[in-house]
């Protein structure tokens, strides 16, 4: 059997740090510890090349328990559009509301600002977000249907949270200044 091959690495002192924690942590010996993180990074490497490490984590986070899923644009769409036309679509909305007051109230006590909040959802992919001032944003859909879910939740949740939160509507824009938030 051939004998493995030796290297040898130099750790900056956090790097060290963090090294030696996670070895701790894991029980693993240094040699085990190095060949799985190279194997994890090997398999995971297109998470670092195309993502944000915050929006991973935010998937990560919200998949993990339990309370989202993953839906297809096209059904999120259509979903939308049918309950326009739904004789009982005006439930829905008071529904809707009651669900972004709860969501108001697991943010409040995470202490989100109302820019994190932003960032949170479009995360979920519901738009795609520029900041175009301080406090300043600009909420960009692929199609108006969704422009009226978004920005009922975030009428509600950032009043649910005591923030102080214009929103003007476009085409398929929305326009977020926050006047007053944490």
């Amino acid at each position: 059997m051939k004998s493995p091959e030796r290297i040898t690495v130099a750790l900056d002192e956090e790097t060290a740090g963090l090294f030696k924690k996670m070895k701790d942590d894991l029980g693993m010996s240094q040699s085990e510890l190095m060949r799985e993180s190279l194997k994890f990074f090997g398999k995971h490497k297109m998470l670092f090349e195309f993502a944000e490490d915050k929006k991973v984590y935010t998937h990560a986070e919200m998949l993990s328990a339990g309370e989202h899923v993953i839906l297809d644009i096209d059904h999120w769409i259509l979903f939308l559009k049918f309950i326009e036309t739904h004789p009982d679509k005006e439930k829905f909305w008071d529904l809707h509301k009651e669900v972004c007051r709860a969501h108001a109230e697991q943010f409040k006590h995470k202490l989100f600002n109302a820019e994190s909040i932003l960032k949170r959802l479009e995360v979920c992919n519901l738009f795609n977000m520029n900041k175009t001032g301080k406090n300043e944003f600009t909420l960009i859909f692929g199609s108006d249907a969704p422009k009226k879910f978004v920005r009922m939740e975030l009428e509600e949740i950032f009043a649910g949270m005591g923030f102080l939160v214009e929103i003007k509507e476009d085409f398929s824009k929305l326009r977020v200044k926050v006047i007053h938030d944490l």
